[in-house]
């Protein structure tokens, strides 16, 4: 996709809700485009939204084998709900067997290369068996998120992956998040309860301190501007 097809669907979308946005995907592109979800707060206000406007429309998530109990609950939750089956695309057993036997259970905390490996290979990889299948992808990607993702636009280019990327919620504030969920009943994770607002993988995930930034409890070991897996360069 060229710049300036980019530059005409962010102006259209400008002053759109993330409904429109949304609807507007899922009737150009059909069984194309589908949402990737984390089953985070906005991932779940997105799922949402979505089946809301088109009840068999894709939805798919990472199961990378290190998640929280709560996660794993929040997807059966979810699909009882909307009376749907989101996919759960696993990695590749023999190179995660690989990579722990070559550099141990809890490999991350010893590198950010190792760190990155373990996302890659748990995540990316699994990714790309899916993008196969797709001409675009919708994620639940905030502005305010972290310093990683300031400049985000509602629909991009996604070069690594040769899709386009749409972030409905792009420009929406952690408020507008909670004040849907609760205006809808929307599941969400108990953790979020907790202190933990961004919610990966076990053990790469901890709960923040008041006045901590909402993704400092991911890989806090890292400095902020490490703190993505690959899936979302910047």
């Amino acid at each position: 996709m060229d710049k300036s097809k980019l530059d005409e669907l962010n102006n259209r979308f400008q002053n759109q809700k993330p409904e429109d946005v949304i609807a507007w995907f899922l009737n150009e592109y059909d069984n194309k485009v589908a949402l990737s979800s984390s089953l985070g707060a906005e991932d779940q206000v997105l799922t949402d939204m979505v089946l809301k406007i088109k009840s068999d429309a894709r939805i798919f998530t990472l199961d990378t084998g290190r998640l929280f109990p709560e996660t794993y609950d929040l997807i059966d939750r979810t699909n009882k709900k909307y009376n749907v089956k989101i996919e759960v695309l696993f990695p590749d057993f023999k190179q995660v067997e690989e990579m722990v036997n070559n550099k141990g259970i809890n490999l991350f905390y010893e590198s950010i290369e190792n760190r990155k490996q373990c996302c890659h290979i748990r995540k990316i990889e699994p990714l790309k068996r899916v993008f196969q299948t797709l001409d675009a992808w919708i994620c639940g990607l905030r502005a305010g998120q972290a310093v990683t993702r300031q400049n985000i636009r509602v629909v991009e280019w996604d070069d690594n992956n040769g899709l386009i990327k749409v972030n409905p919620l792009a420009h929406w504030s952690e408020k507008e998040v909670w004040d849907y969920i609760k205006e809808n009943k929307v599941p969400y994770n108990p953790l979020h309860d907790k202190g933990f607002p961004s919610i990966g993988c076990l053990p790469c995930t901890r709960a923040i301190e008041p006045g901590e930034d909402v993704r400092a409890g991911r890989w806090w070991w890292e400095n902020p501007e490490s703190k993505e897996c690959g899936l979302h360069k910047r």
